[in-house]
């Protein structure tokens, strides 16, 4: 116990990436239908990944936490490897590419991007421990790779061809190449208050992508996946997660976290942070924890469907547990999506209203509205709820972007929220820390 609490906050996040891939693994081989797992596993590889589909209907129980199992296996292997630094947006990528193991990443469309970064630092000279993040972050727009493979020009499945791989492979040497330098950039559109950044140049890239191959090519798009719910997963989702997070939270007191260090960290604003560092690996353990439970109870107490997707979307949500989002500063985003909901039923003036708090859209949307927290963190909770509804008004439409390829549609989506009304913002108000110099500089001058 005395080595885990002398780790360094790389260590630690390592040893939280392999917790988390023995979870899935475990999870695989216990599942009621353990027997059907490698049948699963080849249904997920073989059958579309574009978004939402619901990885428990394609490969079943055992046949989706395999999959996620070898992919985190991958990523945990990657940031493993010498030289490799591991930070907040590593925590974040891995997260997030875990979360999507379950509804548009498997273990066949996770290397083509892997491809592209590899030849950016072949061309570049670059050491590729340098770019593990980027890597990672090309698996945003996996469900491309699998529909290219699949059915490309076509609309529906027609089985592997060669034609279509190669297609795949120079579509993803083309995202990995341009990847790293979009990454670099993608801050400077939204001044840091979008934690999501990687999904402005995954976001643009699909957008440019989808246009050429679908528009100026002729290919036929295909409609949205299914998320309808072919399997009762309220159990299995509620029990992995609870156990799970309730693990993160009793090791966290194990490592010394007292609730004054928590405190500290949930008054943290949550801008260009990485709280690992800043408050130590117990206290980010116990955000970990609480942070993810504050998730799962926030999908229960909606009525949230617990399929692979929104399963998936608790560790989406999850990912910014390092890089800013805690539960007290991301409740006004939940307030203002559920305002925004109800008003826009109240308004609504069509004939049925497909925008409810718990519909599979807006479950997705609000996991990566989160990305806002920073908002509500510097400049206070009302502004947070308007930006969780400015985020809710525009996460349906994104989609018809990218054609539903970019799996970052809500972080895509939040930079837009962000570009818009962040200069409007700083333009007419102050943040909470101005505020208080403000106010501590009247007093000191009255008396």
């Amino acid at each position: 116990m005395h080595k885990l609490k002398q780790l360094s906050a790389s260590s630690f996040l390592r040893l939280l990436f392999a917790a988390f891939t023995f979870a899935f693994l475990c999870s695989a081989f216990i599942a009621p239908d353990r027997a059907e797992m490698f049948t699963g596993l080849r249904r997920i590889m073989t059958e579309s990944s574009k978004v939402s589909t619901n990885y428990f209907d394609n490969g079943g129980y055992a046949g989706t936490f395999l999959n996620a199992g070898l992919v985190c296996l991958v990523l945990t292997a990657l940031y493993s490897l010498p030289k490799v630094k591991v930070n907040a947006t590593s925590c974040l990528a891995f997260l997030l590419t875990a979360g999507f193991c379950f509804w548009g990443v498997n273990i066949l469309n996770l290397w083509f991007g892997f491809l592209g970064v590899l030849l950016y630092c072949l061309v570049k000279r670059e050491n590729p421990a340098n770019q593990i993040n980027a890597m990672v972050f090309t698996t945003g727009i996996c469900p491309l790779f699998t529909d290219l493979m699949i059915r490309y020009p076509h609309a529906d499945v027609v089985g592997f061809r060669w034609q279509g791989i190669l297609l795949a492979v120079a579509i993803g040497l083309f995202i990995g190449f341009c990847l790293p330098a979009g990454l670099v950039h993608s801050p400077k559109m939204h001044k840091g208050y979008d934690l999501y950044s990687a999904a402005v140049p995954v976001g643009l890239t699909a957008f440019f992508v989808r246009a050429l191959l679908y528009q100026a090519l002729g290919g036929t798009l295909p409609g949205g996946a299914s998320t309808d719910l072919g399997v009762s997963s309220w159990n299995v989702a509620n029990v992995f997660c609870f156990g799970v997070f309730g693990l993160c939270i009793v090791g966290a007191l194990v490592l010394g976290c007292r609730p004054k260090d928590y405190w500290r960290l949930l008054r943290d604003p949550g801008y260009s942070v990485d709280f690992s560092q800043k408050y130590g690996n117990a206290a980010f353990l116990m955000n970990v924890g609480i942070y993810g439970l504050f998730i799962v109870l926030y999908y229960n107490l909606v009525g949230a469907t617990f399929n692979a997707v929104t399963f998936g979307c608790i560790f989406c949500m999850l990912a910014c547990c390092c890089s800013g989002s805690h539960p007290g500063n991301v409740w006004p985003i939940m307030v203002g999506y559920v305002a925004a909901s109800f008003l826009g039923k109240w308004f609504c003036v069509g004939e049925a209203y497909t925008q409810a708090i718990n519909a599979q859209a807006i479950v997705v949307g609000l996991c990566f509205a989160n990305g806002l927290s920073p908002i509500s963190g510097r400049y206070g909770w009302p502004f947070g709820i308007l930006a969780g509804m400015l985020h809710f008004t525009l996460v349906a439409s994104v989609p018809l972007l990218h054609g539903g390829f970019c799996l970052y549609n809500g972080g895509f989506t939040a930079a837009f929220v962000c570009m818009f009304f962040i200069p409007v913002f700083e333009h007419f108000f102050r943040t909470k820390e101005e505020r208080r110099l403000a106010k501590a500089e009247r007093t000191a001058n009255s008396q």
